[in-house]
């Protein structure tokens, strides 16, 4: 017996936690099952046919989130017999079987190497009445030849690398991950034309390192070329990418994205720490005056870019002079924006038994004050703006207050949020479209432009939000998209893309 009625298709629910990678896992995941003839359950929908979690070993507490996600999940799989839970991402690379002895509710069990699996393991589990767990050691096919629903009409994920061969002493991802894989130009640049194909304006290029593209074809060049490529695909309005490492950040990266129109004059850039010393300790490979250095580069270079950043308070053995020298390197940088976590232990990373672990209390009062200065320059930054036209990429769920305040929201070209007001043209904007507007008002973490919007362009995308419609790729060797319905994206969060 199993949930659906008889004759009526499977249907299926992902639940995303951690970075922009899983989130474009997801989508993976979600292409695969609708390959395989399920159907995505509606949002209230409570208890679909299958229920997938793809989880996050990076951010604090990832372990506990999940397991009281599946406890919840439990009476209702009890109430309804063939219901099925998987579990797949980094924590399933890592804990594995661990999971179906703390549930063993959970049906399949599937790591960050084999998501191609998941439909066979499901059925496999359904026709055997036991869990299926498989985590493969090594990459099984590269992810992007897998059917992907996409889950936005105008902005695509693009993988170009998985995996990380960096140490860093905090991270856990390379031994979840594994060591980096590297896509052929010519299969990326075919995935990014099949978006725009469909209507895609924006394409983020992801990796956990883009700056060491092209090391399993010995061409440290790789991504300023793969840049400019992409600068040269008519339709294709911005291109950003995530995340770069400052030790292999070269010059000529700089020179393509000052140099390629389409690229957007945006850099996040993780600093992690100020200090040298807890540099050295996070093996981290770069030092702070060659951080700013790269950034005193990319200003010289795109006096308007947009630099953001993460950053890690309380790493073992931080002194007050350590957390003083991150500061001055925040004021330094003049920051848009920042990524900012309070370190927490890892199981299985080599900071995690290092001495001097700090007191919470500690830890704490450094975050706060941390947080006080990025805001204060941050604040600073976006009021150069005010008065400033800028070009809107209209967004869906940007703005917690739209509906309220009468505002719709998108992203500037440099990744700056704005809530802008529609005026006249309310009911006609739709997502996927540009607008040029005015800054009329800066806030530490977004702007607001309350005029009349100066321009609005209809754009295919917005065709395609208004019809109900989202890219789906079903692999890029495999030939162009189709089409299917939209969802809701899920709001990314920082976590390990961001190194």
């Amino acid at each position: 017996m199993t949930t659906a009625a008889a004759g009526s298709p499977r249907t299926y629910q992902v639940r995303t936690y951690g970075c922009q990678m899983n989130v474009h896992d997801s989508e993976r995941i979600s292409g695969l099952l609708e390959q395989a003839g399920y159907v995505r359950a509606a949002e209230a929908d409570e208890q679909p046919d299958v229920v997938v979690f793809n989880t996050c070993a990076v951010r604090e507490n990832a372990d506990n989130r999940l397991y009281g996600n599946l406890g919840h999940l439990r009476p209702v799989k009890d109430k309804h017999p063939g219901m099925q839970i998987a579990v797949g991402g980094c924590l399933a690379q890592k804990d594995r079987g661990d999971i179906v002895r703390k549930a063993p509710w959970v049906d399949v069990v599937f790591g960050t190497h084999n998501i191609g699996s998941l439909p066979v393991l499901l059925e496999r589990a359904r026709h055997n009445t036991a869990a299926e767990v498989e985590i493969l050691e090594s990459l099984d096919v590269f992810p992007s030849t897998l059917p992907t629903r996409r889950e936005s009409t105008y902005a695509g994920w693009v993988s170009i690398s998985v995996g990380c061969n960096n140490t860093c002493t905090f991270c856990i991802v390379p031994s979840l991950r594994g060591k980096e894989k590297d896509r052929r130009p010519g299969d990326i640049l075919s995935e990014v034309r099949a978006l725009v194909d469909e209507g895609v304006l924006e394409v983020t290029l992801l990796g956990q390192n883009v700056n060491s593209y092209g090391v399993e074809f010995g061409d440290r060049y790789a991504f300023g070329k793969l840049l400019r490529a992409c600068g040269d695909i008519e339709g294709l309005e911005r291109v950003r990418f995530t995340s770069p490492h400052p030790k292999d950040f070269t010059d000529d990266v700089i020179a393509a994205m000052a140099e390629t129109p389409n690229v957007c004059h945006s850099l996040h850039m993780p600093l992690q720490s100020g200090s040298d010393e807890v540099l050295r300790a996070m093996r981290r490979s770069y030092r702070s005056e060659k951080y700013l250095g790269i950034i005193e580069k990319v200003r010289a270079a795109m006096p308007d870019a947009a630099i953001t950043t993460d950053i890690i308070v309380g790493f073992p053995g931080e002194t007050d002079a350590d957390f003083e020298k991150t500061l001055d390197v925040v004021r330094e940088a003049r920051f848009s924006s920042a990524f900012t976590f309070q370190y927490s232990k890892r199981p299985g990373t080599p900071a995690a038994t290092m001495d001097g672990q700090l007191p919470k209390q500690v830890v704490q009062e450094r975050y706060e004050r941390l947080i006080a200065t990025v805001e204060e320059i941050t604040w600073a930054e976006n009021r150069k703006l005010v008065g400033e036209t800028v070009e809107v990429l209209v967004a869906v769920g940007e703005g917690r207050k739209d509906e309220r305040t009468g505002r719709l929201s998108g992203r500037a070209r440099d990744g700056r949020l704005v809530h802008f007001d529609a005026g006249s043209l309310a009911g006609q904007i739709r997502p996927g479209d540009i607008v040029h507007t005015t800054v009329t008002y800066a806030a530490p973490h977004h702007l607001n432009a309350d005029g009349e919007p100066l321009s609005h362009r209809r754009t295919r995308a917005g065709d395609a939000a208004e019809a109900g419609r989202a890219p789906r790729t079903p692999g890029v060797l495999l030939g162009l998209p189709t089409i299917g319905a939209p969802a809701a994206v899920p709001a990314p969060t920082g976590g390990c893309a961001a190194h």
